[in-house]
């Protein structure tokens, strides 16, 4: 039996939102306002059907132009796919940027996650609420990693009510805009109207008064600093993926090609798609996002599918807290991105691709459109690109606040408009992934080092770096630092020269490697070789390059208590021993704090029993790895001696 919401009817905005995305409705099946006589019989069944991957984008639209999804809505939007509402509703629920219940216009985001609680959020949370008071009309949400961890403490506002036409205008200002040097934003870009016609704000550094000035009046707030301000090495001529970001402007293709853009391209296709994954493989590159899984070994198996069509997914759904690389490196140099996702699709036999995008990234959502729509025009995305006879285009799908969604399984099942939770394997996502067809993922920064490779030569690359860890990575450095950012270094150099560039201070408490999903090492254990192999052998994990250090002054216990939390509401449910084990976790740790100097040593052997069942039992790596940090803080650290 489906959930049915009785009489509720979509208001003339609501209906207006939905029939912007997918048209007018053809039929009362549909919702059109008829006559009830086309109701006889069913028709187009099979083509709404066919476009459920259009749900989440269809949520988005109302929410962006409501600030709420109500029964109606979703009725509405239900009727117009032909989905069941309890399905729906599900999907409705599963985000945490959606909300299903009246709020205010305006949403005041404020990241509580590791980096932004070292640096206050918890106070500038209460100074925010006090300040704004009731009958404000702005919601305040704690929010997890909002990737700004450079700029501790962020706060991001969205605010709906834009109209569908505006939309057409933030496009065509978008598309047309005067250029003005290096960080310099087109309309609509940055600050302001947001993309698909959010007006939206990113306050970061926020104090008190910015933050509630961005919230009452975000078309009025300061637009972001240019992305190279988050680049510390900016400027520095031995930079390998990063060395556009200081030398192009991000929003003008002819820029990007006089720079060395498109060179990648036109030789994959003069040695043919065989041929790139041979350099892939041969350059020895691995995954970026944690996994480290050989890229060419991933590209050939898709490839050799016989199955069709094969699709290529890009996971730009950062959402491990302290990682922000692909955010800086889609605001700074978004027309990379394109043509090195055109690579892969090449040489997997993909023709059509979807951007994965988180929905706290405004800026890089509307750099990434603008890029595409550039690209689109000039014949470098469609139906013969670079007149070499290849047709390839891609779209951009928003996330909507779900870590779990950076898993690749789970990712697929929300662009395909069902709940994210991952799926069991095999089958691999190679043999059926996205649309049950054979799929290839990687993530921003692994895309991104295919240009090199190609330009370069696969045994240059392979010569940066070390024997098993190849090519130059990117670190994400925050905390307490003095110079927070991104940097490249190669594979090999130590955590102790990354930090010697980031200014770390004397009264080093702890390193977190990894994020959240990683570990902590002490401060005497700097001469870690930041490999996969070398900090494996450490006992600790590279993850996706997350470095988050923290002084004597950030209560450890506090932190370990915060991760938990997180864990515990970014659990997809699905399976037990994750929904379970992470709430257990989370009591345990709050018991230890709650109960300061008290005897911790039952509470600790419970949080070891209970994160030996997630790490072996969980389906995905987000149960596997939320005992990580807190097993490394006890027994590294001595978090509660």
């Amino acid at each position: 039996m489906d959930l049915h919401f009785g009489d509720s009817k979509p208001t003339d905005d609501e209906r207006a939102a939905v029939d912007a995305l997918l048209g007018p409705p053809e039929s009362s099946w549909e919702g059109a306002d008829r006559s009830d006589a086309d109701l006889r019989w069913a028709r187009g069944g099979r083509e709404a059907r066919d476009r459920r991957d259009l749900l989440l984008p269809g949520l988005h639209a109302v929410n962006d132009r409501i600030g709420w999804i109500s029964e109606g809505a979703l009725d509405y939007l239900c009727r117009r796919l032909t989905v069941p509402p309890a399905e729906a509703y599900g999907v409705a629920t599963f985000y945490a940027m959606f909300s299903v219940r009246p709020r205010p216009a305006t949403v005041l985001h404020i990241c509580t996650d590791l980096a932004c609680t070292a640096a206050g959020a918890t106070r500038l949370c209460a100074e925010v609420e006090s300040g704004l008071g009731p009958g404000s009309g702005v919601q305040v949400e704690r929010s997890p990693c909002l990737g700004l961890c450079e700029r501790a403490p962020a706060a991001l506002v969205i605010r709906a009510g834009d109209t569908p036409a505006r939309l057409g205008e933030f496009e065509d200002e978008a598309l047309s805009g005067p250029k003005g040097g290096l960080g310099a934003q087109p309309p609509g870009i940055g600050n302001g109207k947001g993309p698909r016609g959010r007006a939206t704000a990113v306050c970061a550094p926020a104090t008190p008064t910015t933050a509630i000035e961005a919230a009452t009046a975000p078309e009025n707030a300061p637009p972001e600093p240019a992305p190279l301000t988050a680049v510390p090495q900016s400027g520095d001529p031995a930079l390998t993926l990063l060395h556009r970001i200081a030398t192009t402007d991000p929003t003008d293709l002819d820029d990007y090609r006089a720079h060395g853009g498109y060179t990648a391209l036109r030789r994959a296709f003069a040695i043919g798609p065989a041929a790139v994954i041979r350099e892939v493989t041969d350059a020895g590159l691995v995954g970026r996002g944690g996994a480290a899984f050989p890229t060419g070994r991933k590209w050939q198996a898709t490839a050799s599918q016989p199955d069709h069509p094969h699709y290529l997914v890009c996971n730009a759904d950062e959402s491990e807290p302290g990682t922000f690389k692909d955010r800086v490196l889609m605001e700074g140099d978004p027309f990379a991105l394109v043509e090195a996702m055109t690579i892969a699709a090449y040489a997997t036999g993909a023709h059509h691709g979807y951007l994965y995008l988180r929905g706290e990234y405004p800026r890089a959502t509307a750099r990434m459109e603008h890029a595409i729509a550039q690209a689109r025009s000039r014949g470098l995305l469609g139906d013969d690109i670079l007149g070499q006879g290849y047709a390839f285009d891609m779209e951009i799908r928003r996330g909507a606040g779900a870590y779990i969604c950076g898993e690749e399984t789970a990712l697929f099942n929300s662009i395909e408009g069902y709940r994210g939770e991952p799926r069991t394997k095999p089958p691999f996502p190679v043999e059926k992934g996205l649309f049950g067809k054979p799929t290839v993922e990687n993530n921003v920064e692994t895309l991104v080092n295919v240009l090199p490779i190609l330009t370069m030569g696969a045994q240059a690359y392979a010569a940066i770096g070390t024997e098993k860890s190849t090519g130059p990575k990117l670190f994400c450095v925050s905390g307490s630092v003095a110079r927070p950012g991104i940097y490249e270094l190669p594979f090999g150099a130590t955590l102790g020269e990354l930090l010697g560039l980031a200014g770390v201070g004397d009264n080093l408490r702890a390193v977190l490697l990894g994020g959240a999903a990683g570990g902590f090492v002490r401060p005497d254990e700097l001469d870690i070789p930041l490999t996969f192999e070398g900090t494996r052998e450490a006992g600790t994990t590279l993850g996706s390059g997350v470095v988050m250090a923290f002084d004597d002054t950030v209560p450890l216990p506090r932190l370990l208590l915060r991760i938990a939390q997180f864990f515990r509401d970014e659990s997809c449910g699905q399976c037990v021993p994750c929904r379970v084990g992470t709430v257990r976790q989370e009591e345990a740790l709050h018991r230890i704090v709650d109960r300061a100097g008290a005897d911790a040593r039952a509470d600790i052997t419970l949080l070891r029993e209970v994160g030996r069942a997630m790490r072996d039992a969980s389906i995905c790596g987000l149960g596997q790895t939320a005992w990580n940090a807190v097993e490394s803080a006890i027994d590294r650290l001595g978090a509660y001696e």
